[in-house]
């Protein structure tokens, strides 16, 4: 499962700290929880899903080394932008 066009745009907008930004961490972080969301709903109806499921769990993981790296970038970007995406309490 993956997102529309129309939402990795929307996403990117509302997460670029530029112009035409698509590669920052807040970005991929963005994105990659929008497809995170989308495959979690797509589990609660499809329970048997053993190899969407496996994709799933490498998303979350190369999300958290992405969250991690910007962590140590710098701390203040990384509570921005989980208090933003509301992935942490």
């Amino acid at each position: 499962m993956s997102i529309t066009a129309e939402e990795k745009t929307r996403v990117m907008k509302e997460f670029a700290t530029k112009e035409g930004d698509t590669g920052s961490p807040e970005v991929q972080v963005a994105i990659m929880t929008s497809r995170i969301n989308t495959l979690t709903e797509h589990f609660k109806t499809h329970k048997k899903d053993n190899h969407g499921r496996r994709g799933l769990l490498k998303m979350v993981a190369h999300r958290r080394k992405l969250l991690d790296y910007l962590k140590g970038k710098d701390e203040a970007r990384y509570q921005d932008l989980i208090k933003r995406l509301g992935i942490r309490r």
